[in-house]
């Protein structure tokens, strides 16, 4: 009976200091010093080396290569906190300098670039108008091959990858874990759609569980509204409703003919589906963002993860975290809480295992995969961790992520690849050093030879959690053996 009171006691107290700790995440800083790469700043494995390739770029988030090895990078042209610009697609010339060869308009973010056969593929996020998926030549001339995707809340239209004749792309979700909130007025979507809500893939039953929360679309700071699962802001469920399946549809991967057609869904139940790459054997890999401690259903705990994809698979979001219910009482509930509460009344399928488990809130965002044995493992996965973004998504006691790690996809066994050179893991920024700040995709030139690595720049959070992205701040470093 004593241990078992220890016990309790102990539990209370872990969740008491953790709801009074402050967080320290790796972008709460108040001030930072102007931005000087420096690649000494940075630890690779013995025998490697990394070299400053572009500095001076405002949000990249993607690099690919053309046939001749050029680099090619996207400017994304927003950012969280509602921070605007024009997205670029920029050619990177042998100096550092950039060519503009196209650019889009206020529909932000350009977050993914494949490259095939004189064409690039952009991933539009579609901020304000709906994802869209862009061709663009040589010549920047642009053709949109789909638009209308549900990209108008927290997550966007990621991709594109290439293969066999199709072409990949994946959507996330509209919030973090299936009911609409306050967070989502705080990311800037709720106030512009506020009929916005997730979409199944196919038709689901909800248990009819409703969630209580403040108004922010009012101006009396007393009015309460109760939303339920899949429905915009303000709607109630009643278990049993069933709602409705369609496609295109939220946190999924589709695939079209580059000839042309209409997307076609290969998989769902994806909270964030970020970075899609085919291994040298034909597999298809995901990296997925976790779920957030925020917003009426707040989720602790989940860890980003490394899948591999399979069509006619349901991944588990809004009820599982890499294959593990977030429902049930001995896991992902925060401190402090009681439970969560299952959304569905019955589950489309079962989550399969997923190939890693990365850090909790690392952002583990862009991955490629080793094809040639005089870089590495041929199968290895690398994958570009952008950082916590603390405390928006919940507290942290030290920054998580900010690196680019290497997985052993047959053991799900991860270890540090490029990380600042430091005692404590943390941003440039944070360490008040002259390393990486924020990776958020790694891509191999055409040969497989020599790794890129796209730094992001600066992100700043608040106490509050609000979002300062420093423009100009972002940089492209190359990782190779040595000579």
């Amino acid at each position: 009976m004593k241990n078992i009171f220890l016990l309790l006691l102990s539990v209370l107290l872990l969740s008491s200091c953790f709801r009074l700790k402050s967080s320290n995440g790796g972008g709460e800083v108040e001030n930072v010093k102007a931005r000087t790469p420096q690649p000494e700043d940075i630890v690779v494995p013995e025998g490697y080396q990394i070299e400053l390739v572009a500095e001076g770029l405002t949000f990249p988030t993607a690099i690919t290569f053309d046939d001749d090895g050029t680099p090619y990078v996207l400017e994304a042209g927003y950012s969280y906190g509602e921070e605007w610009t024009e997205p670029k697609l920029l050619r990177i010339e042998d100096d550092g300098k950039r060519t503009v060869v196209a650019t889009g308009g206020v529909n932000g973010p350009w977050n993914g670039i494949d490259y095939h056969n004189g064409q690039f593929y952009i991933a539009e996020g579609g901020v304000l108008k709906g994802g869209k998926i862009i061709r663009v030549n040589k010549n920047g001339e642009k053709e949109v091959l789909v638009e209308d995707l549900p990209s108008l809340g927290d997550h966007h239209t990621n991709g594109p990858v290439i293969h066999n004749g199709y072409l990949y792309f994946s959507q996330g979700t509209a919030t973090n874990s299936g009911v609409v909130g306050v967070d989502n007025y705080k990311i800037g979507w709720l106030d512009r759609f506020s009929t916005f809500n997730d979409i199944p893939c196919e038709d689901i039953v909800v248990n009819g569980y409703n969630f209580k929360s403040e108004n922010p679309l009012t101006d009396d700071p007393d009015d309460k509204v109760e939303t339920g699962a899949y429905v915009p802001f303000g709607v109630t469920n009643e278990a049993g409703d069933t709602i409705p399946g369609q496609i295109p549809c939220s946190g999924a991967v589709f695939r079209m003919p580059l000839s042309g057609g209409e997307p076609e869904l290969v998989a769902w139940g994806l909270r964030n589906a970020y970075g899609l790459q085919f291994s040298p054997d034909g597999k298809l890999y995901l990296t997925e963002n976790g779920y957030d401690v925020r917003g009426n259903r707040p989720v602790f705990g989940a860890g980003d993860v490394l899948w591999e994809i399979k069509t006619g698979e349901w991944y588990g979001w809004p009820d599982y975290s890499a294959g593990k219910p977030i429902y049930k009482k001995d896991g992902f509930v925060p401190p402090g809480e009681d439970k969560n509460l299952k959304l569905l009344k019955e589950d489309p399928g079962t989550p399969p295992k997923p190939l890693a488990i990365f850090a909790v809130h690392s952002s583990s965002n862009g991955l490629d995969i080793i094809s040639n044995p005089d870089f590495g493992t041929v199968g290895s996965v690398l994958v570009a961790q952008f950082g916590d973004m603390a405390p928006f998504v919940g507290k942290v006691w030290n920054p998580v992520g900010f690196k680019v790690v290497l997985v052993d996809p047959k053991t799900g066994v991860i270890q540090d690849f490029a990380a600042n050179s430091s005692e404590e893991n943390g941003p440039a920024s944070w360490l008040e050093s002259d390393g990486l700040e924020r990776p958020i995709d790694v891509q191999f030139d055409p040969s497989g030879e020599a790794l890129y690595v796209v730094d992001f720049g600066i992100l700043m959070l608040s106490d509050e959690g609000d979002s300062n992205p420093i423009p100009e701040t972002g940089v492209v470093w190359k990782i190779s053996k040595k000579p």
